[in-house]
């Protein structure tokens, strides 16, 4: 299977799931975005290191990750979100020392908070982009947007962090047609509504499987 590669193009808040926000991958060599929710906590250490300037004052859980690697000489190769089930996205690690290739399994969120941190580009299968993939015609927030940051220059984020990955559609769409569910997917891009959109599509994932 080809393999394609994602840049990711900004981080939007969640408006139905506390605590959530959806991270926007964009296709590289096309116009197709793959929305992932991700927890707060993640949100906020991927924003961190899409901002070169800002340091945290002690080591996130990622960057002492980042440092117990290069203390070791372990290198973070590429990221590959290798497998979507029921709506959550499954990513593998590709890692070198020595010359000896290692892969590891990992949360998506996760894998690419480091994958930042390496500098490792990000990889996805072609037929989980074509089943996952949808076209956004708004761009998400971007985590650059200083009106959208606090006090320390960090992209805002709840007082309650979130730590689980959650990207399964609930029983809130469960009832509704196939194609109701592309009418509410079109709405929710047009109202820029980024986690319910990848909501939505996972249910249409499940339905098509």
């Amino acid at each position: 299977m080809s393999l394609v590669k994602l840049t990711i193009k900004g981080i939007s808040y969640s408006q139905t799931q506390n605590g959530a926000y959806a991270l926007i991958l964009n296709e590289v060599d096309g116009e197709r975005k793959l929305p992932i929710v991700i927890g707060a906590f993640e949100a906020q250490s991927i924003a961190i290191a899409l901002e070169k300037e800002i340091k945290p004052p002690r080591p996130l859980t990622h960057d002492l990750f980042k440092n117990f690697a290069d203390r070791f000489d372990i290198v973070v190769k590429q990221v590959i979100i290798h497998k979507l089930v029921d709506g959550v996205f499954y990513s593998s690690i590709i890692c070198e020392r020595d010359k000896i290739e290692e892969i590891i399994d990992a949360r998506t969120s996760d894998a690419i908070a480091l994958a930042l941190r390496f500098n490792a580009p990000i990889f996805t299968y072609k037929n989980i982009l074509e089943k996952a993939g949808i076209y956004l015609k708004s761009n998400p927030l971007d985590v650059t947007n200083k009106d959208d940051q606090n006090a320390d220059g960090i992209l805002s984020a709840p007082e309650t962090f979130g730590n689980e990955e959650s990207n399964q559609a609930g029983d809130t769409y469960v009832k509704h047609s196939l194609s109701e569910l592309m009418t509410l997917l079109e709405g929710a891009v047009q109202e820029e509504d980024y986690e319910k959109a990848a909501k939505i599509r996972d249910e249409i994932s499940k339905r098509e499987a």
